[in-house]
């Protein structure tokens, strides 16, 4: 596995069991009575939204390049945030490297 797999695999894993403890403890939507009582959460609620729809459009892009099925990732982004856009990034990867795999011939041996 590549550096930037592991570094998106290892992210993908820690802020994903993260996540799953704030949801667990605070709900969803925890995160819209903060932004609607701080001004600072709502900024960085704001920023989060334009930085994911960025990087959704350059999701798109890439996949259709690269001939993957975007529409799971995009769901994912848009229901849980990067963990869809760490999610595109690994499975991207890890697609790489099996197509490499299987252009040397290997059989697809790790």
């Amino acid at each position: 596995m590549t550096k930037p797999a592991s570094a998106a695999v290892v992210v993908l894993v820690a802020f994903g069991a993260f996540s799953t403890w704030v949801v667990a403890s605070y709900g969803y939507f925890g995160f819209l009575r903060l932004a609607g009582n701080e001004p600072w959460a709502l900024q960085m609620l704001l920023d989060l939204v334009i930085a994911l729809s960025v990087a959704i459009g350059w999701m798109r892009g890439d996949a259709r390049h690269r001939g993957i099925t975007v529409w799971p990732y995009v769901v994912a982004t848009v229901a849980l945030g990067s963990i869809g856009v760490l999610a595109y990034l690994a499975s991207r990867s890890l697609a790489r490297r099996s197509v490499n795999v299987e252009q040397k011939g290997d059989g697809g041996a790790l």
